[in-house]
């Protein structure tokens, strides 16, 4: 698969998520088996551009291609500035964001809200386009089914978003209306791949590897994406990618692996955050990878007092080291677990 000219290692893509998809969790995932990840949502705003936040999204150190920002906002202008502001940046491919449902986002009529306004959204789409084809950049865009249940205009949009240049469209099977609550709905998604010729890419409530192919069968999308069943299991990329291939189980991780991963992560993470952001903004990652877990919650408990980096990462080590003399490999994933994740997090 290729998004323009770019070709990519496999279908299946880690999701944009807010406060999740930096540096260290994509790389993370990329090297458990996804083909592609798109950075945190980055604003087109230029007086927010230098700050240490926008700075850290927008950090691709040492990260293998494709390079892949999303941006937001509501000006078209704006947008093609900021697309132009990341490619110089190491940005290879721009994804522009009509997804999120985030109250914050959507009430300065950014993100989903933008399907609202069909002409706005084109014009979005039509400008960061042009912007980026001298570069020979392609650019993508992530959107919803629609704004509501009573108005699904994914389809109406996806060809006209075909038609100004727009080279992938990626849908999550929800309204802006449902956030995150029900259940996704995948007859829109194969009604925007019967519509256009781009590559789709279907999103939402992919947990396990039954159904990732149970959503490729019924979208006939090109790709899937995966959200917040990535979060403390970054290994489902190489789990989804192993059962499509052979319709066969990957065993779970041994609890050694874990280890080295997530300590590995930590450091990474740190490295990135600095030791007060850090140790903080770590403490999401940790739970997620340990909720279902022996002892796991008490753990979390315990980290949530600790306030500094090498404290946090001994802690972890130490509860590792222990959960190792008790088994050898982690539990396998449970739907109860699954559905656990997908009750948490935000993706764009």
């Amino acid at each position: 698969m290729q998004i323009g000219h770019i070709p990519l290692a496999n279908r299946l893509f880690v999701a944009p998520m807010a406060g999740v998809t930096d540096r260290p969790f994509r790389q993370l995932c990329k090297q458990l088996g996804a083909g592609y990840a798109v950075s945190e949502m980055v604003t087109s705003r230029k007086d927010l551009w230098n700050s240490l936040k926008t700075s850290r999204r927008a950090n691709h150190e040492g990260e293998p291609g494709p390079i892949a920002v999303q941006i937001a906002g509501t000006e078209a202008q704006m947008m093609a500035e900021a697309a132009l502001y990341n490619v110089d940046r190491g940005a290879q491919i721009i994804d522009i964001n009509m997804g999120c449902p985030a109250k914050k986002v959507c009430n300065k009529w950014a993100g989903s809200a933008l399907m609202q306004d069909e002409a706005l959204a084109v014009e979005i789409a039509a400008a960061v386009v042009e912007a980026c084809a001298p570069r020979n950049v392609p650019v993508t865009l992530k959107m919803r089914t629609g704004w509501c249940q009573q108005h699904k205009n994914a389809v109406a949009l996806a060809r006209q978003f075909e038609k100004v240049g727009i080279q992938m469209l990626t849908v999550h099977g929800r309204t802006r209306e449902q956030g995150y609550k029900g259940q996704a709905e995948y007859d829109t998604i194969a009604a925007v791949k019967a519509a256009v010729r781009v590559p789709v890419v279907a999103n939402g409530d992919i947990t396990t590897p039954e159904k990732a192919r149970a959503v490729l069968a019924a979208t006939g999308a090109d790709a899937l994406m995966i959200g917040r069943a990535a979060q403390g299991r970054p290994w489902i990329f190489r789990e989804v990618g192993h059962f499509l291939a052979t319709g066969e189980h990957l065993a779970p991780p041994l609890v050694a692996e874990l280890r080295r991963l997530l300590l590995e992560h930590l450091q990474d993470h740190y490295r990135l955050y600095g030791e007060l952001t850090g140790v903080r903004s770590a403490r999401k990652h940790i739970a997620w990878y340990l909720r279902a877990l022996p002892g796991g919650e008490a753990l979390r408990q315990h980290i949530n007092t600790i306030e500094d980096c090498t404290t946090q990462w001994q802690a972890v080590a130490d509860y590792l080291d222990a959960l190792a003399q008790q088994m050898d490999r982690l539990p396998a994933a449970t739907d109860v677990d699954a559905n656990t994740q997908e009750q948490e997090g935000m993706a764009a």
